[in-house]
């Protein structure tokens, strides 16, 4: 750790990953489209003064602006560009040696009634070894023109960006005879001379030039693809320019994906008010303990001095108040959040960009699927999706969908095709689960619904505070927690139909398979109506939970995505529900769900439906086309699964339970890869320990799982101090919830207020 600059890093380190893709030690490159170019450059003037590799880097840098700029023009001579839509003006400037006439136009930006440019970006060194045949005394020149062009440059420094561009190596072997005089050695020493005189008299200012060295990097490894030994390859010169528009542009655009030279975000109101909150918490937590500690001492065991025999206390161990446990849960929850501020928020540790390769996805995949299968038992009951069994699919898709996101395979439409349906059958799970309960146990009280939106939004509303990020940007949990209470809507308003009084009266079913129609029709209505959508959902305060950057067309993609796989999962389990109820199916230990015939040809269809699924998602070609078909495709391969699974007695009676310990806590695991275990909002990876790789995704892993754990039973345990059953103690508590989201609406408008 040398401190929070990360600009230094990329102008001066880094490595390739695969053949094209540059990553700067300890942080991350936003790859810039035009029109961010433009916004971030709006008014600017640029200017890149040098020779024909400084010439390379302007054009460059100027297609960044404009992709349809050519290569034309006097090539020793200057060259313009100007985009007249956003003000922006480069120029190059020829000046192929540094010598008395680069100084003039130097000095002339220094001079008050000349305008200076914004950003200057020079180098030269080459035509110098070349015109002198690569003499010491070219060399001794150099270093003679460069001491007195340095204060100048120094001096722009205080008012502009300036950057020198170290020499690139050549490729020897390919050089012509025109150029031998140009070896590595030369270049060496005028990139030596350079670096010692530059910012020699501003060894402690702020203002200093930024020597622009990792172009050598760059070349060390692409060199061999130039086509004279001299100039670099276009995909070298790219990576140059969009080095230097990150370089200046982070601070200025804030990208999510850019956090190389972006400064520490400052702490808003809400999150000061949380880390007092968190410390107070923690120095309750201390003070009970150290007293409960001094009252047990008191009472300790001790010998009667006259008799010599020892004394059993009076009073037992007292059990743990409400109170403490809730000062010890928020006081392990303050720390983690800590931990979860300083890995995303601080510029504490390193972020690097992801990169995606088929062995870093499958090879963890293959891993995971073979410790599952070691970790094989048998379940306690045989029923179709049965606890055991869906914890299982929810964590193996949980794991699956983890090493998806550090791996950056979302890059590879095949199995982004297939993520998309383990995001789906989480969601199949929901309405499958929920509509369960309530048909089952006809329990709609409130106690049930607040137990349930508490243990799934109680994290992300903490994250939202102590993360600076707004509730929608955690998309799933809105996803589950909405499509909760649309089930919850559908089965209690009246008429509440449930399974004990259909069984009473027949015709209550067809009521429940209209009050299904009418869903389905609603979820129809919506998905083709986005206006009636957003406007839905851009009333306040509904619109400070769904917006995400001003607008709810996130929420309302996010939500259309998977529109009528709850609805799915609700039709399933009514029919799965209503066959168990007439004895249609066999659920016992080691038998087949149908007869044999029925049982072998609903398997061969769920197979070869599974597999054609596969063969579809795997020939996508256009990612929107494919995310249209999605929404009523996606049940095939989930209803292949269920039944390939559950279908042979031997297979329902077993489960891992490897997989199904991860499902258990899947929700939080889902949650908090966002900012410990991925990097600046799931854009990079987090870099606890640089230069190993896989030690550091180990190390990173086993932190992050166990704090998902842990936070899994700090929520298990807060539920039932905040939801209690009884219902005049839980009216007190959403009086108080509530009281305290309205102080929550009312910080968030005055630190919007305050940010406008």
């Amino acid at each position: 750790f040398k401190g929070g600059d990360t600009c230094e890093y990329l102008l001066s380190s880094g490595r390739f990953l695969g053949e094209k893709v540059w990553q700067p030690h300890s942080c991350m490159m936003h790859k810039y489209k035009n029109s961010e170019a433009k916004n971030c450059l709006i008014d600017k003037h640029i200017v890149f003064i040098g020779d024909s590799r400084i010439r390379q880097l302007f054009y460059s840098f100027i297609k960044l602006i404009n992709p349809q700029v050519k290569e034309e023009g006097n090539k020793h001579g200057n060259i313009p560009f100007e985009d007249k839509s956003a003000s922006i003006k480069v120029d190059f400037l020829w000046y192929p040696e540094v010598n008395g006439s680069m100084r003039q136009r130097i000095k002339s930006w220094t001079e008050g009634s000349v305008a200076k440019p914004h950003i200057i970006v020079a180098g030269a060194a080459t035509w110098s070894i070349k015109i002198h045949n690569g003499s010491n005394e070219a060399l001794t020149q150099y270093k003679i023109n460069i001491t007195s062009i340095a204060p100048l440059l120094e001096k722009l420094a205080k008012s502009s960006d300036v950057y020198w561009v170290l020499q690139d190596p050549v490729y020897e072997d390919m050089l012509s005879e025109s150029r031998k005089m140009i070896t590595n050695e030369k270049i060496d020493a005028y990139n030596e001379a350079a670096v010692r005189i530059l910012n020699s008299s501003s060894r402690n200012s702020k203002a200093k030039v930024k020597v622009f060295s990792v172009s050598k990097l760059i070349a060390q490894e692409t060199i061999m693809k130039s086509a004279d030994g001299l100039h670099l390859p276009e995909s070298s010169r790219d990576t140059n320019a969009m080095i230097l528009m990150n370089v200046y542009c982070n601070k200025i655009m804030k990208p999510i994906d850019g956090s190389c030279c972006q400064p520490q975000p400052p702490l808003t109101l809400i999150q000061k008010l949380a880390f007092c909150f968190f410390t107070l918490s923690i120095i309750g937590y201390l003070i009970i303990n150290l007293i409960h500690r001094n009252n047990y001492r008191k009472n300790k065991s001790c010998t009667d001095l006259e008799s010599g025999e020892e004394k059993k206390p009076a009073i037992s161990t007292p059990n743990v108040s409400t109170l403490e446990m809730l000062l010890h849960s928020f006081c392990k929850l303050g720390l983690i959040m800590t931990y979860f501020y300083l890995c995303d928020r601080a510029n504490l540790f390193m972020k690097e960009n992801k990169f995606y390769t088929h062995s870093s996805f499958f090879i963890p995949i293959v891993y995971i699927l073979v410790l599952g299968v070691f970790y094989t038992e048998n379940t306690k009951e045989t029923k179709v999706l049965n606890r055991e069994q869906t914890d299982e699919w929810k964590g193996w898709m949980q794991l699956v969908i983890l090493i998806y996101h550090i791996s950056g395979a979302s890059t590879f439409l095949p199995v982004y095709m297939h993520i998309r349906v383990l995001v789906a059958a989480y969601l199949f799970q929901t309405g499958y689960g929920h509509f369960s309960y309530f048909w089952i146990k006809g329990d709609f009280g409130v106690y049930r619904v607040c137990q349930v939106l508490f243990r799934l939004n109680f994290l992300v509303v903490v994250l939202c505070i102590v993360m600076d990020r707004p509730y929608q940007f955690y998309y799933f949990v809105p996803l589950v927690t909405v499509w909760f209470m649309i089930i919850y809507a559908t089965l209690a308003i009246w008429p509440q139909i449930v399974q004990k009084k259909a069984n009473g009266n027949c015709l209550w079913h067809f009521g429940l398979l209209l009050k299904l129609i009418c869903l389905l029709t609603c979820i129809y209505f919506l998905s083709y109506s986005q206006g009636a959508f957003e406007k839905i959902f851009s009333f306040w305060p509904l619109s400070k939970c769904f917006e995400l950057n001003g607008n709810v067309y996130e929420w309302w993609f996010r939500w259309k995505l998977d529109r009528y796989v709850v609805f799915y999962g609700m039709l399933f389990a009514f029919i799965y529900l209503a066959l168990q109820k007439h004895q249609m199916i066999s659920e016992g230990k080691g038998d087949p769900l149908f007869s044999n015939r029925v049982s072998n040809v609903l398997l061969f269809i769920s197979i070869v439906s599974f597999l054609t699924y596969s063969i579809w998602a795997s020939s996508c070609k256009n990612k929107t086309e494919c995310n249209e078909l999605h929404p009523s495709v996606s049940v095939v391969q989930i209803l292949a699964f269920i039944l390939i699974r559950n279908i042979p007695g031997y297979v329902r009676s077993v489960y891992s339970s490897f997989f199904a310990w991860f499902g258990k806590i899947s929700l939080e695991l889902f949650i908090c890869q966002y900012h410990i275990w991925l990097a600046a909002d799931t854009k990079g990876i987090l870099v606890l320990i640089p230069g190993y790789p896989m030690f550091n995704v180990l190390v990173s892993t086993f932190i992050f799982v166990c704090v998902a754990h842990e936070i899994s039973q700090i929520t298990n345990d807060l539920a039932q101090i905040v939801v209690p059953k009884d219902n005049s103690t839980l009216l007190k508590r959403l009086l108080c919830i509530a009281g305290f989201f309205s102080g929550l609406l009312l910080f968030s408008a005055m630190q919007d207020q305050s940010r406008h």
